[in-house]
């Protein structure tokens, strides 16, 4: 079922990332989480993984969840830290036996205590090494992006680079990290453009449910955020301002980028789907029970 905008037209398409549960409730939160976005009929949506394997069974677990009760493509993420090649290898032929053809390649953060990355002696050295891997077992892989430039990369070609190696492998296409500044992803995809890299280039939205913790995580992973940003979120003084206002920042934002011609969008949830929903149903999207109702309306 295409898409549906509020006047009809057909929309773009829409991706919710999710992390596996660590506790019962946490599970369960994951499930309200999935319950709630599915009806925006989203193309896949995709569980994260943790270095090394400790979230292997976990990441699993929700795949196959999420497969089986809400019947949605599923698309697992795999790191190349502190693993061999057949043990990550074998992390994918799990997927595939849980229908999964999907694979967001990722070369992975360094552990925390070591503050650099460093391969293992019988593991992948880089993600394109991974993809590669990947692409010859049949895999349909997405990699990663970084509009503000990795925080390994010296210079803006650097990551250019990077990626173009990455597609070489066969990345069929790309994930940002999240970003604020849409001039900066604009600019990006003028510079991967240039570089002759035609795959598509889905722009990482992340609606803000915690300022101040995400202050701190976009520092880590080299995400600028705007001096306006802090003026606006100072001023908001509920809880229910703070999400108003994460909700109309996300929604301009995704606006601005369709457009801008960006054909899919791929929202970071950290399991709390209400903002994401909100954001989306502000940009457009119907969901399915909606959508259907809409039909038989029209019909």
């Amino acid at each position: 079922m295409p898409h549906l905008a509020q006047d009809g037209a057909p929309r773009r398409g829409l991706s919710f990332e999710f992390f596996p549960p660590k506790t019962p409730a946490a599970a369960a939160q994951l499930w309200r989480s999935v319950e709630r976005l599915a009806p925006l009929s989203p193309s896949y949506v995709s569980v994260t993984y943790g270095a090394g394997g400790t979230t292997r069974d976990r990441t699993k677990a929700a795949i196959k969840t999420i497969r089986d009760r809400a019947r949605l493509s599923v698309a697992g993420h795999l790191t190349c830290v502190d693993a061999t090649r057949e043990d990550t290898l074998g992390v994918a032929r799990d997927y595939a036996a849980a229908g999964v053809r999907r694979i967001v390649a990722l070369r992975g953060d360094a552990p925390k205590d070591t503050g650099h990355f460093t391969p293992h002696p019988q593991g992948f050295a880089t993600a394109a090494e991974l993809v590669a891997a990947l692409t010859a077992q049949g895999f349909d892989v997405t990699v990663a992006a970084y509009p503000e430039r990795h925080p390994e990369a010296k210079t803006d070609a650097d990551d250019i680079t990077a990626l173009k190696t990455k597609v070489a492998a066969g990345a069929r296409s790309a994930l940002t990290q999240f970003f604020f500044d849409t001039e900066l992803f604009l600019r990006f995809r003028d510079r991967v453009a240039a570089a002759g890299i035609d795959i598509p280039i889905q722009p990482g939205i992340l609606p803000v449910e915690d300022f101040a913790k995400m202050v701190r995580f976009a520092a880590a992973c080299g995400t600028s955020v705007p001096g306006w940003m802090h003026d606006a979120f100072a001023r908001a003084k509920t809880e229910a301002d703070a999400a108003l206002l994460a909700t109309a920042i996300a929604s301009e934002q995704c606006d601005t980028l369709l457009s801008e011609g960006v054909e899919h969008l791929h929202f970071y949830t950290l399991n709390k789907p209400d903002l994401t929903y909100d954001v989306c149903r502000a940009i457009g999207f119907v969901p399915a029970q909606l959508s259907e109702a809409m039909g038989q309306g029209a019909a």
